[in-house]
C-alpha cells in the first residue's frame, strides 16, 4: 500500500486552508455558564473567529519566546480552550505536550521537565497549584498561563488567558504579516506532539509525533471518505456535527482535531463526561468518538431502567434485545433481515429502540470506538437497535488511528481494515506490526526503547498479539502486561504492586488487574510468615491461615494499605476493590515461576469468578 499524499506542508497550513474554505462556517461550539443560574447557552464560533483567536494566542507564544519546536504542555479537561491553544502554539511553530488533568503533581513534574517544555497552559487554580507545587523540579519552565481562575496576582509565573491574548493582539497590529509568516515556516517533519504514554516499568515514555503524522490521519481519512463514497455509503462531509469530549490528552482525540481541520465538519465540545446525554440531546450530533466504557455505561442504564419498569416491561425488554441480536449477525453478512425477522424487529423497534435512539439526539448515523476493545456483545446491542459503532484500532506511537471497520462492513470482535497507506503483518510470535506515515518518529530521550520496537525499515512492534481475517484485523492478547481500561486509559500493574508491598509486609503478592475492564482491582495474597507474626501480636494467633483470609480485622488492615496507596495515584490507576485470596501463591500451583516472578495470566485464570464478581456493578446483566 503506497504512500497517501497530503496538499498541506503542516497542520496550521491546513488550518489556514480550512479557514480560507469555510471562513463563515461554525467550527466550534461550546458550553458557557448563563448568569443567574440560568441554564448554560452554547457559543458558536466561525473559522474566522476561530482563526483569530488563535493568531492572537500564537504570538503572544512568540513574544514569550517561542521557537520552532519548542514544547508547551497542556493540563487541562476537554475544553474550547486547548482547542485553541493547541492550534496556537502549532501555527506559532511549538510542540504541544498534553498532559491528563489526573495526573498526580510529580507525574506532571516529570512530563514537564523531560519535554523540556518552556510554556504550560493549566485549567484553572487546582492544575495551576500542581504546577506552582512543583516549580523547583521544572526550572525550563517559564510561564503558566491559566484558562480560568485567579491568575496572575503577586506571582508573575502565571497569567491568564486573556492576558496573553491581549499581547498577541498589540504584536499583531504592529506586524500584522507575522502571524501568516510563523504558519509558512512551519515545515513537515517538524515536531507537533509530544505525547507521554506510561510503559511496562510504569515511566512514561513521550512519543514523538510530527506534523507529517497528523497530515497522514486526516489525509487517510479523506480518502476513505472518497474510497466509501464510490462504493455509495457515507462516511463524512463538510455537514457533519461532531460532539467531542475525549481527553485531548490522548492521541484519539488528536485525530478526530485533525480530521475536523481537513473535512471542515462542525465540532461542539465539552469534556465533562456526566454531561454526555443532556448534550448529546442537545447537540444532537451525526458522530461522536468515544471509549468503550461510553457505551457500557449507556448499556447499564438502558437495563437498569428496563428492570425498574417491572416484570412485563423487563420482559419486552429482554425479548427486543434478543431479535436485535439476531438482526445485528444478519447485517455483519452486508444483509439486511427480511420476513418474519424483519416484522419482529418493526415491534422491537417500536417499543423499544426508537426511545434508545432519541436518546441520542435523533440524527446519530455512528460512533467511533477505540482506545480499548469493544465487547461484541455490546456492540451488537447497540447495531440491532439501530445505532452502529465502528471499532478501530491504533496506539499513540501510531498517531492513534490504524484500522477502523467501515460503515455498512462492520465486524464485532475485529477492528476492520487498515486505513489507506498503512501497512500489517503478524510476526512469527503473533505480535501484530504496521507501518505507514502515522508511525511515530521515536520515543523522546529513549533511543534504546525506540529501536527495541521500530525496525530500520519501518516496521512498529504493537506490543499486541492478533491475527487477520479476510484482511480484517481481531487482537486476540496483549503480548506485554501493561493494562489498558476499557477507558482507554493505560495502567502499569508491576509499580504498583511492588510499592503496595512496601506499604503492606503482611502480603506476598498483589495482582493489579483491569484491562479491558472499567476500573482496577486487586487479588491479595498474604504472605504466610508475616501474617502469623502480625495475627500473634493482634489477638488473632488462634486463626490458622484460612481463617486470617476471612477475618474483617485482616481485611481492614489490607484495606488501610490500599487506601494509602491510592492516595498517590492517578484516579485511573487507583484500585477501586479488592479480595483477599484464600491461599498463598505458590510455585507448585504454577502461579510464581521458581525466580518467584508472577504468572499473572494463570492468576487471573485460576481467580477469574473472582475478579467478576469485583465488576458484577460495572455491566449489567440480561
Amino acid at each position: 500500500m503506497g504512500n497517501i499524499s497530503s496538499p498541506y506542508r503542516s497542520v496550521p497550513d491546513m488550518f489556514a486552508s480550512r479557514v480560507a474554505r469555510s471562513g463563515d462556517r461554525e467550527a466550534f461550539s461550546y458550553p458557557v455558564p448563563s448568569p443567574g443560574g440560568d441554564p448554560e447557552t452554547w457559543q458558536r464560533l466561525t473559522w474566522n473567529q476561530t482563526r483569530d483567536r488563535v493568531r492572537d494566542l500564537a504570538l503572544g507564544l512568540h513574544s514569550l519566546g517561542l521557537t520552532s519546536q519548542a514544547r508547551c504542555a497542556i493540563v487541562s479537561n476537554t475544553r474550547i480552550e486547548w482547542i485553541l491553544a493547541d492550534l496556537a502554539i502549532l501555527c506559532a511553530g511549538g510542540a504541544s505536550t498534553p498532559i491528563y488533568p489526573g495526573s498526580t503533581p510529580p507525574d506532571c513534574a516529570y512530563i514537564v521537565s523531560d519535554s523540556g517544555s518552556l510554556v504550560a497552559f493549566a485549567e484553572d487554580d487546582e492544575q495551576v497549584a500542581k504546577l506552582q507545587g512543583q516549580r523547583a523540579a521544572m526550572p525550563g519552565l517559564s510561564k503558566v498561563i491559566a484558562f480560568e481562575g485567579e491568575a496572575g496576582g503577586d506571582d508573575d509565573w502565571v497569567m491568564g488567558l486573556a492576558e496573553l491574548a491581549e499581547r498577541g493582539a498589540e504584536l499583531h497590529a504592529e506586524r500584522p504579516e507575522l502571524f501568516d509568516e510563523l504558519v509558512a515556516a512551519v515545515e513537515p517533519e517538524d515536531l507537533a506532539t509530544l505525547i507521554y504514554t506510561s510503559g511496562t516499568t510504569g515511566r512514561a515514555k513521550g512519543v514523538r509525533l510530527d506534523h507529517s503524522n497528523w497530515l497522514y490521519e486526516a489525509q487517510a481519512l479523506e480518502v476513505l471518505d472518497q474510497e466509501m463514497a464510490g462504493r455509495g455509503r457515507q462516511m463524512l462531509t463538510i455537514d457533519d456535527v461532531q460532539y467531542l469530549w475525549l481527553p485531548l490528552a490522548h492521541a484519539f482525540g488528536k485525530v478526530m482535531q485533525v480530521a475536523q481541520l481537513r473535512l471542515g465538519f462542525r465540532t461542539a465540545v465539552d469534556g465533562r463526561v456526566e454531561k454526555i446525554v443532556d448534550n448529546l440531546a442537545v447537540v444532537r450530533p451525526t458522530f461522536m468518538a468515544a471509549a468503550p466504557r461510553i457505551f457500557e455505561k449507556v448499556y447499564n442504564k438502558v437495563v437498569l431502567r428496563a428492570k425498574e419498569g417491572g416484570a412485563a416491561k423487563y420482559r419486552i425488554f429482554k425479548w427486543a434485545v434478543g431479535v436485535g441480536d439476531q438482526v445485528a449477525r444478519v447485517r455483519e453478512t452486508g444483509k439486511e433481515p427480511t420476513g418474519a425477522l424483519a416484522a419482529r424487529h418493526r415491534v422491537a423497534d417500536r417499543l423499544v429502540f426508537a426511545e434508545l435512539r432519541a436518546l441520542f439526539g435523533g440524527r446519530l448515523r455512528f460512533f467511533v470506538s477505540g482506545s480499548a476493545p469493544l465487547a461484541p456483545e455490546i456492540g451488537r446491542f447497540f447495531y440491532g437497535a439501530g445505532i452502529t459503532i465502528l471499532e478501530g484500532y491504533g496506539l499513540t506511537e501510531t498517531s492513534a488511528g490504524a484500522f477502523l471497520n467501515r460503515p455498512g462492513e462492520v465486524r464485532f470482535g475485529t477492528v476492520g481494515l487498515p486505513l489507506p497507506g498503512t501497512e500489517v503483518r503478524i510476526a512469527e510470535d503473533g505480535e501484530v506490526l504496521l507501518r505507514g506515515q502515522g508511525v511515530m518518529r521515536g520515543y523522546h530521550n529513549l533511543s534504546g526503547s525506540t529501536e527495541a520496537v521500530l525496525t530500520e525499515d519501518g516496521w512498529f512492534a504493537t506490543g499486541d498479539i492478533g491475527t487477520l481475517e479476510n484482511g480484517r484485523l481481531r487482537i486476540t492478547d496483549r503480548k506485554k502486561e501493561l493494562i489498558k481500561t476499557s477507558g482507554g486509559k493505560f495502567v502499569a500493574p508491576q509499580g504498583i504492586e511492588s510499592r503496595f508491598k512496601s506499604l503492606c509486609p503482611y502480603v506476598s503478592n498483589l495482582v493489579v488487574h483491569g484491562d479491558r475492564r472499567p476500573y482496577c482491582v486487586a487479588l491479595v495474597a498474604l504472605d504466610p510468615e508475616s501474617i502469623d507474626e502480625w495475627a500473634g501480636a493482634n489477638g488473632l494467633g488462634a486463626l490458622d491461615y484460612g481463617g486470617l483470609t476471612r477475618s474483617s480485622r485482616v481485611r481492614a488492615m489490607v484495606e488501610a494499605a490500599i487506601d494509602e496507596l491510592n492516595e498517590n495515584l492517578p484516579r485511573h490507576e487507583s484500585i477501586k476493590k479488592f479480595t483477599i485470596l484464600p491461599s498463598p501463591l505458590t510455585v507448585e500451583a504454577g502461579e510464581i515461576t521458581p525466580s518467584l516472578k508472577m504468572r499473572r495470566r494463570a492468576v487471573e485464570e485460576k481467580y477469574a469468578e473472582l475478579l467478576d464478581a469485583m465488576y458484577e456493578d460495572s455491566v449489567q446483566r440480561l
